[in-house]
């Protein structure tokens, strides 16, 4: 009987296995869409770089610390649309966020099925509406609103030279960073709250009948048991959140008042980054106007960036604690 040497073990080894080819493609397209995105990136950061830098030669640092920003005498300032863009997504993840997870907990804990499964639906639906509808929402109805039953009430009852007075200082229009913010934390509100949905949904029944079991109360179940379990994903959904707050255009250029100058009161006129470039990008002529512009634009990339790669550690953290 013939013996297998060496050479033919080595053969046999070397035989291509079925579906080799198929498996070589498809990693080749996968890492081929993964330097396709990465490219796409690098060119967005180094033509916004490469756009702004007659902007950054020009003002130095003092393109960041400055709020002049006069297109008729060639001098920009970013401070002011920084400061805005910062103020109001801070302000509007601050009151979202308590009512996302409030609602995330009545839908999966509270709520009758019958019930619950609608209002989701609802919450879902309120998450995907153009943002320029809750600009204009925000426009002929919050603004007006707010300046005759919040602002000019407390314009007239705060003592005058009070921190009070400053706090609450403005023209009482309804168009101010306040306001923005509460444009935007509306907006955020039902994309958290379907996000932080989903999470608790994940949470295994298990869990809950054992805690329950053991005789603890929904408010132990919820904050020892379910915010525990999906601490790490909820970091994610908030950055998530915040992200959108940040690079939000249309709905706060209705609303805000879209002033450059640095916002000294809630209730002060102000601007974002991306309501600056919308307004002004297509009536920009001159070339320092245009570099400004688009500095502006690497600025709220890297701050956007900046939140999300921030959320990214806040998660490596949690997954080695």
């Amino acid at each position: 009987m013939a013996s297998v040497g060496p050479t033919g073990a080595a053969s046999r080894e070397r035989e291509t296995p079925p579906g080799a080819f198929g498996e070589t493609a498809f990693r080749s397209l996968c890492f081929g869409a993964s330097m396709v995105l990465m490219i796409g990136l690098a060119g967005l950061i180094i033509s916004l770089a490469i756009g702004g830098w007659p902007a950054f030669a020009k003002f130095g640092f003092s393109f960041f610390t400055s709020s002049e920003w006069d297109p008729v005498a060639d001098r920009y300032g970013a401070a002011g649309p920084i400061a805005g863009t910062l103020i109001t997504a801070f302000l509007a993840l601050l009151m979202s966020l308590p009512l996302a997870v409030g609602v995330a907990i009545f839908l999966t804990e509270f709520c009758p099925p019958r019930i619950a499964q609608p209002l989701g639906m609802a919450v879902e639906l309120l998450a995907g509406i153009p943002s320029i509808v809750y600009g204009m929402w925000g426009l002929f109805v919050l603004a007006p609103w707010f300046a005759a039953h919040v602002q000019a009430p407390l314009a007239a009852s705060v003592t005058p030279g009070s921190w009070l007075e400053r706090a609450f200082a403005g023209v009482p229009n309804g168009a101010n960073i306040f306001t923005a913010s509460l444009i935007l934390a509306v907006m955020i509100l039902p994309y958290m709250a379907s996000v932080f949905r989903e999470l608790l949904m994940a949470v295994p029944p298990q869990m809950r009948e054992a805690a329950y079991g053991i005789g603890s109360t929904s408010y132990e179940v919820v904050g020892s048991i379910l915010i525990p379990y999906v601490r790490t994903s909820a970091i994610g959904a908030v950055m998530l959140g915040l992200g959108r707050a940040l690079g939000e255009t249309m709905a706060v250029t209705f609303i805000i008042g879209n002033s450059h100058a640095f916002p000294k009161s809630l209730f002060d006129s102000g601007s974002t980054i991306a309501s600056t470039i919308a307004n002004e990008f297509t009536e920009a002529t001159g070339e320092l106007h245009v570099a400004a512009l688009i500095a502006l634009g690497l600025v709220l990339f890297v701050i956007t960036f900046g939140s999300i790669a921030g959320a990214r550690l806040l998660l490596g953290q949690e997954k080695y604690k």
